[in-house]
């Protein structure tokens, strides 16, 4: 009997840690306004930029209001995309076809977090398991921008050249 506890317990202390490093959600914040306020004005209006830019261009598609959110000389680290905002004004309107702009940012939004002149977006993002393509799985997807004299001039994500 004591044998059958101690490999019981055994096989429970094995099973404890592997459950403690499961994955949990990633979960997207509502309220976006409570992620727009801080206590630091730079920050705030920097971040009210990212987001708006996020909103109508990026999402919304209306390539005409970039000059209002980018810098002419803006860099682009994603692979796939040019850098230069008329580069990126010609790549997206390729992509993306104007469409009414919303309220709040679409993508599922978790935090905006901004220091200096940087913001960074983070976003739940779902993808197929390598393993097995009939799986999906949840993970963050995070975009950072830098902002100089009130316009994005630059940005980074994770993507992977496609």
């Amino acid at each position: 009997m004591k044998t059958l506890i101690a490999r019981a317990s055994f096989v429970l202390a094995l099973a404890l840690p592997a459950a403690a490093f499961a994955q949990l959600a990633v979960v997207a914040q509502a309220n976006h306004e409570a992620l727009l306020t801080g206590s630091d004005a730079k920050a705030v209006a920097n971040k009210r930029l990212v987001y708006d830019f996020w909103r109508e261009v990026f999402e919304g598609g209306h390539m005409e209001l970039a000059e209002k959110y980018m810098a002419e000389g803006y860099i682009q680290h994603n692979p796939n995309v040019p850098t230069g905002r008329a580069a990126f004004i010609d790549a997206f309107s390729k992509r993306v076809k104007p469409q009414p702009i919303e309220a709040k940012v679409k993508a599922p939004l978790v935090a905006i977090v901004a220091e200096g002149d940087f913001v960074v977006l983070s976003f739940v993002r779902e993808g197929v398991d390598p393993k097995d393509a009939a799986k999906k799985y949840i993970t963050t997807w995070f975009d950072m921008f830098r902002i100089e004299s009130g316009k994005i001039a630059e940005h980074w994500d994770g993507a992977a050249k496609l």
